[in-house]
């Protein structure tokens, strides 16, 4: 959602964490170990799927997540 001067709200929601791809799952699902160790399902963002960006096992990834909720996440970007 954004307000007038056009800053999103979503961003300050998030919390940004680097990690790399271990499996693949299902659905759009991966098993991502982030850096700090733990091991996390995130699902690919709507505009990856969107431009048909692929993740393979083994890519480092970007990720949100919810301070609500750290186990999931969503992949945001692919280095």
């Amino acid at each position: 959602m954004s307000n007038k001067e056009g800053n999103t709200q979503q961003s300050k929601d998030f919390l940004e964490l680097d990690g790399e791809v271990i499996e693949s799952l299902p659905a759009t699902t991966f098993k991502v170990k982030l850096d700090n160790g733990h091991e996390i399902l995130a699902h690919l963002s709507g505009k990856m799927r969107m431009f048909n960006i692929r993740i393979l096992p083994g890519d480092k990834v970007k990720i949100q997540m919810t301070p609500y909720d750290l186990t999931k996440g969503r992949i945001t970007y692919r280095y």
